[in-house]
């Protein structure tokens, strides 16, 4: 095990519960800076908020200049207009009781622009009818499905008829397309980046076709973190990059080419040793993002270890470094996917020059914050 002093080791660890999520605000303005650095331009960034959840993380993006954002739920873009954020897109269709939310997240916050995605004529349909009702015109982005198959519709004349529809349907107003390609992973950059032109091709053409039909300006967001040195690329796309901000060792093992920081860790202890090679850790999937294969984990100067059991509240690892180690020691653990990891958490400890200063609340991981 290395003896150095790592960036990530706090000095106050008795002061601090296990298991808990480590911030470090200093290496999210990092990523910040480099992600607004490859974007060039701040108008092209609308960083998706479902990583981190806090109001803090938009601050600090709002300070480098970033004033759009993405986001997954209604408790998310709440967050983020409460922040005072100028343009929001809530990039989950709303359905059922959902769409009559959505409209009173808009009326609550009349000096943001909060817009949605959608990929069915039924939902337009019932969207124009709330927006009628309710008298809050709302903006629309024509979800579109460029390979993942998640959600969206293919890039087409349908796609085309549909976007047409959004612009003669009361209360609507038809402003870009929803590009998401987060199959996209490949680890080389020249053949993630081939893919992802590929996949991006056909949403292109649909964009040039609404031009020559007279819609001017669609605009795109388009891409997540893996894809986002590619959109960064364009100059008339926005790009929706999120685990950049806080890093994870899923992506940094599989995308060298992408040098951004581990900016949140766990801080776990050994609550049992069971034999000489094996230490059980109180990180149980209720504290680690849990839908990945193992190893869900890394632990910086441990390279040699199993993990041979995780449930709700435990994490059994095999290691030869299990020697060294002892029953309430503290280890430090970089999550394979910080996403469903901060949505662990409640709060988050806020590490300021290698001690914990403080607490931010993960806001948006409430389903319900007012609305």
């Amino acid at each position: 095990m290395s003896e150095e002093v790592p960036w990530y080791k706090i000095e106050n660890e008795n002061e601090v519960f296990s298991p808990s999520l480590l911030v470090y605000p200093d290496r999210v303005e990092s990523n910040i800076s480099r992600m607004v650095a490859m974007a060039g331009d701040v108008s092209r960034l609308r960083p998706h908020v479902k990583t981190h959840k806090m109001s803090e993380i938009i601050r600090l993006q709002m300070k480098q200049g970033i004033y759009k954002f993405k986001c997954a739920t209604i408790s998310e873009a709440e967050m983020v207009a409460g922040c005072g954020a100028a343009d929001i897109l809530l990039a989950m269709q709303p359905v059922g009781p959902g769409i009559e939310r959505f409209f009173r997240l808009k009326q609550a916050f009349p000096n943001a622009n909060i817009s949605c995605i959608a990929d069915s004529e039924l939902i337009l349909m019932q969207l124009s009818e709330m927006a009628v009702r309710l008298d809050a015109g709302t903006e629309i982005w024509i979800d579109i499905n460029v390979g993942m198959n998640r959600t969206g519709i293919v890039p087409g004349e349908e796609a085309i008829r549909l976007y047409k529809l959004t612009d003669n349907l009361p209360g609507l107003k038809p402003v870009g397309l929803h590009v998401y390609d987060g199959h996209i992973n490949e680890k080389v950059f020249e053949l993630r980046k081939q893919i992802c032109n590929e996949s991006f091709a056909p949403a292109q053409k649909m964009r040039e076709e609404l031009n020559k039909a007279g819609f001017s300006k669609v605009k795109v967001v388009a891409g997540g973190s893996p894809t986002f040195p590619v959109h960064a690329s364009r100059c008339d796309v926005e790009t929706s990059p999120g685990t950049i901000l806080l890093w994870d060792y899923g992506y940094s093992s599989s995308f060298a080419d992408m040098d951004f920081l581990h900016a949140a860790v766990l801080l776990t202890r050994i609550v049992s040793k069971p034999s000489e090679d094996i230490i059980c850790l109180d990180l149980g999937h209720k504290a680690v993002g849990s839908e990945m294969p193992q190893p869900r984990i890394t632990i910086p100067g441990i390279d040699d270890l199993t993990i041979t059991g995780h449930s709700e509240e435990h994490m059994v690892i095999r290691t030869p470094d299990a020697r060294y180690l002892k029953t309430g020691d503290t280890l430090y653990a970089i999550p394979r996917h910080i996403c469903p990891t901060a949505d662990r958490y409640d709060t988050v400890y806020v590490v300021t020059n290698s001690r914990v200063t403080g607490k931010w609340n993960v806001e948006a991981r409430k389903r319900q914050i007012t609305f």
